[in-house]
């Protein structure tokens, strides 16, 4: 009888492995993260307002769904190892909390980390993954963003698998965040596991440049971005390759917000807004909520851009979309505004991963400027413009009838 039991146990355990909840982020998920401007200063009447503010000024329409509280929400852990939120920052609790954000039309999403503590040192998951889950599936927890701090010797692969069962285990559907910084490769594993991982350590608020913390770096925009070379074969719906959160608001010049929202949005990469949205300006609601680049990082295709040139600080992208549309970027990464030139008619794009390619001595296309918000002409004319430092031309092709 023994025997019996040891040999079901020993299926079962072999049985158990990492399940996501499929289809819940059929494009890439976008919402709003505490971190990048509050850090550790976060509590509920932030919260609460912040979900006001996206539903208010237009970020809801525009499609943004998550609010994510990261680090520094948790309390202590009860007796039998609960997990509850710090009752000075959140007094009404984290269930009172997901009512308002869902009665609002909104989703709600949380943070924890794989190790012992968060980055912060607030209670992590390990050994707690499925108590954890279950907490959250219970107050409502739609998006659970996942450190990888105090890890210690913990297997990265192992280690995410556990909490993606666990979510699974709990029954309430959740996006799962893979934030692991890219270390352990999880474009290569994750995709069964979560719904989206990050491939580069934190984001910072530089266009172009290193921030040094000492035992630690932060990244420039055109830094992470140069970090995604050869990761868009491993992306698509439902599996997202994450560069970060973004910086839009927090400090760079418009042309730096316009061209670091445009390069995620040919990224196919998650929109996840990381200012203040109570407070932001005319400039910064018109980047977040332009409907034609969310367009493009939408696209149902889910093709994340490849960049097709790169010479002098100009780099030049596309992207494929539906409807045999395409995305063109023209990105000036120089100090100096740069003149360029473009002759369709001398170049032929050629996409192996989604068997797509544009020659453009074959069929003409019309040019949408995205950021203009106006038609300026067709493929027919070499492109002539003036891009200004450290900004874009977005473009959306479509192809002109015979």
């Amino acid at each position: 009888m023994r025997k019996s039991i040891l040999i079901l146990a020993l299926c079962l355990a072999a049985s158990v492995q990492a399940q996501k909840f499929a289809g819940l982020a059929p494009t890439p998920p976008m919402g709003w993260n505490s971190w990048n401007k509050f850090g550790c200063d976060v509590d509920e009447a932030l919260i609460r307002a912040t979900a006001d503010a996206m539903a208010a000024s237009g970020m809801k329409a525009a499609g943004y769904q998550y609010v994510v509280i990261d680090d520094c929400w948790h309390g202590q852990r009860d007796s039998l190892g609960f997990i509850h939120p710090d009752p000075q920052r959140f007094p009404s609790g984290m269930k009172a909390l997901a009512d308002y954000i869902h009665s609002k039309g909104l989703k709600f999403g949380i943070y924890s980390d794989a190790g012992w503590k968060t980055c912060a040192g607030r209670p992590g998951s390990r050994g707690r993954e499925f108590q954890d889950a279950q907490t959250y599936a219970a107050w409502g927890i739609d998006y659970l963003k996942y450190d990888w701090c105090h890890s210690d010797d913990l297997a990265a692969k192992g280690a995410y698998k556990t909490m993606s069962e666990a979510i699974h285990h709990a029954g309430r559907p959740i996006v799962f965040s893979l934030c692991e910084w890219g270390s352990n490769k999880p474009w290569e594993w994750a995709r069964e596991v979560g719904h989206l991982w990050r491939t580069t350590g934190d984001i910072a608020v530089v266009f172009d440049g290193i921030v040094d913390h000492g035992t630690w770096k932060s990244w420039g925009v055109m830094q992470i971005l140069d970090m995604q070379e050869g990761l868009r074969v491993y992306a698509g719906p439902d599996h997202w390759n994450d560069p970060d959160m973004m910086e839009v608001g927090n400090g760079m010049t418009v042309s730096e917000d316009r061209a670091h929202f445009s390069m995620w949005c040919m990224l196919a990469a998650p929109l996840m807004a990381g200012n203040d949205l109570r407070t932001m300006n005319a400039e910064t609601r018109a980047i977040l909520t332009n409907a034609q680049a969310i367009a493009i990082n939408q696209d149902p295709l889910g093709i994340q851009g490849l960049k097709y040139f790169a010479q002098d600080s100009l780099e030049i992208w596309f992207k494929p979309l539906q409807q045999e549309e395409w995305a063109a970027c023209f990105l000036n990464r120089s100090r100096l505004s740069k003149p360029v030139t473009f002759n369709w008619d001398e170049h032929h794009i050629v996409d192996e991963f989604s068997k797509r390619e544009i020659d453009f001595t074959r069929a003409s296309w019309k040019l949408f400027d995205v950021w203009a918000n106006r038609e300026m002409g067709t493929t027919k004319k070499p492109l002539g413009v003036q891009i200004p430092s450290h900004d874009v031309l977005l473009l959306r092709l479509t192809a002109l009838k015979k």
